[in-house]
């Protein structure tokens, strides 16, 4: 048996879902593993892979694979982290609405381009996943998004300001060379206040 279906069986075996695999120098075999999706999970109702679910699926994985007599040095259980990949429809649908990093196979050409501020030769891309049409009878998405420069801490914006327009750019993913959540962290209590949160003292 494959090593890689080898490592999947006894991944989904134990409850989880295989999100990757990697062989690395030194005989590292690093196994990524995520909680399996469930259409219709409440957002924020979702589990997380903890440190017991990495040694669960270690003891295992070592077992099997001394059976099997795979050939690696160490291995490595872990989360997908903040940056998780995302690899076939299960992972769109899952992370709709998510900001996601793209890298497509080939640059989105003239026609693409036309009307917009977008280089013709650009293949990566930062933008709120979406739904989009279809396309040939495949499954379409869409990244949005928008060229409006970075706030810099500190820095006070215009209200006269007018924002940048939203872009759109449709693909299948078929067109997709890379994609990941975009590695973001939210540090609460660090949001700039609101002007309803903003009180005068008299």
């Amino acid at each position: 048996m494959a090593l890689q279906e080898t490592i999947e069986q006894t991944v989904t075996g134990l409850g989880y879902e295989l999100v990757e695999i990697e062989r690395t120098g030194g005989g590292l075999l690093r196994v990524t593993i995520d909680m399996p999706y469930l259409a219709g999970t409440v957002p924020g109702a979702e589990q997380f892979i903890n440190a017991e679910d990495c040694e669960k699926v270690t003891r295992q994985l070592q077992f099997v694979l001394e059976v099997e007599g795979a050939e690696y040095s160490r291995l490595e259980v872990s989360s997908p982290g903040i940056d998780r990949p995302l690899r076939n429809e299960k992972d769109f649908e899952r992370f709709a609405g998510e900001l996601i990093d793209i890298t497509l196979k080939a640059p989105i050409g003239v026609a693409a381009s036309a009307g917009s501020t977008v280089s013709a030769s650009r293949k990566k891309f930062r933008g709120t996943l979406e739904r989009a049409e279809p396309v040939d009878g495949k499954a379409g998405w869409q990244i949005v998004w928008s060229d409006e420069p970075a706030v810099k801490p500190g820095q006070k914006i215009s209200k006269k300001r007018i924002p940048a327009p939203l872009q759109a750019l449709g693909f299948t993913l078929d067109e997709i060379n890379q994609a990941r959540l975009a590695p973001v962290v939210d540090f609460k209590g660090r949001r700039p206040k609101s002007v309803a949160d903003t009180s005068i003292d008299k």
